[in-house]
């Protein structure tokens, strides 16, 4: 009688990860943004930002400043 031989298989050829579990997806929570919209109170541009001030970039180097800051 012959008896069949296993045959060895090389481990660097199988995949590690093969007996592990799928991976779960996690519901994701939004974020909270620290953009906000605002209006240019020198030349009534709509747009978001991060900054503490409510003047945009252009109205801020013409030198508009506004008491409007916000606290």
């Amino acid at each position: 009688m012959t008896q069949k031989k296993k045959r060895i298989i090389c481990t660097c050829v199988q995949d590690p990860f093969a007996d592990l579990p799928p991976k779960v997806p996690r519901a994701k929570k939004p974020r909270p943004s620290s953009l906000r919209q605002v209006t240019c109170p020198g030349c009534g541009l709509v747009y978001w930002t991060n900054r503490e001030t409510d003047v945009c970039i252009a109205c801020e180097k013409r030198g508009f400043r506004a008491d409007t800051a916000r606290s």
